[in-house]
């Protein structure tokens, strides 16, 4: 049993976005071992060195220390070989009992290790929504043995007497505060082993969800999947910016490095592939059609400083201007509804934003900048300025446009995207956070 707690308890930390591999799992039952689980705070400061890293995996880890082992899987008293031997004598039918016998006994401690008991009959530890709460309550109830309360309930009803009636009222009374405890252990299971997957749940389902149905409410909870996304990205891009090709070997260096050996190769230098250092431009339209689009692309583009320091953003619907500044140094949603509400008010003309960047931030343009353009390529039938768009393109590594409208449309009415096209490396529709995700993560493989 002892086993058992901490394995639920990994498992419970896994479930809330807690990384804890086979080894430090390991280790945390090594460290279980020598100190037990008598001493509560060293079982938490033991346990949080082992198995959270950040700060922000340590407060989910006392969080939940406090609501798993506040059930009293493990008695604070008793040894763990006791623990495994009341389990067993529990499981002959020496244990608390049903619930008739928990009303009329009335033993705190014997309720607590029942409901205990019936938990794990019941799968507790699977629950992963709070609207199964109930459910578990009532799978819990039919392990403690309700049928033989509800028995006794009808027998007193039929009896149709005072006293009868009296019982019958006290066996649903005691029935309906069982369920309550029930569904307040289902609840805190819930807590424990649930809420992690339900949130990892949600973030599925807002990733997927279109940047345009999103409401107010979904900001602050898109805000956190963005820094989730943009930490994915940059564990995943941040590496060492020269790596070896251990398929060629260098012979100049090796020569070299072993000229003291009579050209005996000793060491072996293998050639080596630089890297070069991710660059951003982004350009983007922040007319009304584009707005909500463009404030989690420059969110989630601004998360990723770790990876990619090297940032340009550029917002216009009439006039380019650089907007870095104001999203670096104010709060950022704050910073995005000033910059809609100011630049993104004018008419959109892609022509002469492309005139603007070749006047003032041409030279932000080079080898290493992927440059990225957000928009719908709806310029009112203004000149395009494909001149300028193609000499922008011969300049940079790659040049991505993403744009929230389908296919079909492009080429219609004012849209000047089936112009631009040729232009362009890549040419995306992107509709969800998911898709902005798949084009970073392209666009950041490329500087591998």
């Amino acid at each position: 049993m002892a086993e058992q707690v901490l394995t639920d308890f990994i498992r419970a930390l896994r479930s809330a976005d807690v990384r804890v591999s086979t080894g430090e799992a390991i280790d945390a039952a090594e460290a279980v071992k020598l100190i037990g689980y008598s001493d509560r705070q060293r079982l938490l400061d033991t346990l949080r060195c082992v198995l959270a890293k950040s700060p922000a995996e340590k407060l989910a880890h006392d969080r939940l220390f406090d609501l798993y082992f506040s059930r009293q899987q493990v008695p604070q008293n008793e040894p763990p070989a006791q623990e495994d031997a009341s389990d067993s004598d529990s499981s002959d039918g020496e244990g608390p009992g049903d619930l008739l016998d928990l009303l009329e006994t009335g033993d705190e401690t014997a309720i607590a290790m029942a409901m205990e008991r019936a938990g794990k009959e019941a799968g507790l530890q699977d629950i992963r929504f709070s609207t199964q709460v109930s459910y578990y309550a009532q799978q819990m109830m039919k392990s403690l043995g309700v049928e033989r309360l509800e028995g006794e309930m009808m027998q007193a009803f039929r009896e149709r007497t005072e006293d009868g009636q009296a019982y019958a009222e006290e066996l649903i009374e005691g029935r309906k505060q069982m369920f309550s405890r029930a569904r307040e252990h289902a609840k805190q299971a819930f807590e424990t082993y649930g809420a992690g997957a339900t949130l990892a749940f949600r973030e599925d389902v807002l990733a997927e969800t279109a940047l345009t149905a999103l409401d107010v409410r979904d900001l602050g909870r898109m805000q956190a999947l963005v820094q989730k996304i943009a930490k994915r990205l940059a564990v995943k891009h941040s590496r060492r910016r020269r790596k070896k090709n251990r398929g060629q070997l260098d012979v100049r260096k090796t020569l070299r490095a072993n000229a003291g050996f009579d050209g005996v190769p000793f060491d072996l230098a293998w050639k080596q592939t630089k890297r070069d250092r991710a660059k951003i431009v982004a350009v983007c339209d922040v007319s009304g059609s584009v707005a909500r689009v463009v404030r989690f692309f420059l969110m989630l583009l601004y998360s990723l400083n770790e990876v990619v320091p090297d940032i340009e953003s550029f917002a216009f619907s009439g006039r380019l201007e650089d907007v870095g500044d104001t999203l670096e140094t104010d709060d950022f949603a704050a910073a995005m509804d000033k910059i809609v509400n100011s630049i993104g008010m004018s008419s959109t003309d892609y022509g002469q934003s492309l005139s603007d960047l070749k006047m003032n931030h041409w030279n932000t343009l080079d080898r290493r900048t992927t440059l990225i353009v957000l928009g719908d390529g709806r310029s009112n039938y203004g000149d395009p300025r494909l001149d300028l768009f193609r000499k922008a393109a011969g300049r940079v590594k790659r040049v991505i446009w993403l744009t929230p409208e389908g296919e079909s449309l492009w080429g219609s009415g004012d849209s000047e995207l089936p112009r631009y096209r040729p232009h362009c490396h890549t040419m995306k529709q992107v509709t969800t956070i998911k898709d902005l995700e798949r084009i970073l993560d392209e666009a950041l493989s490329r500087y591998s």
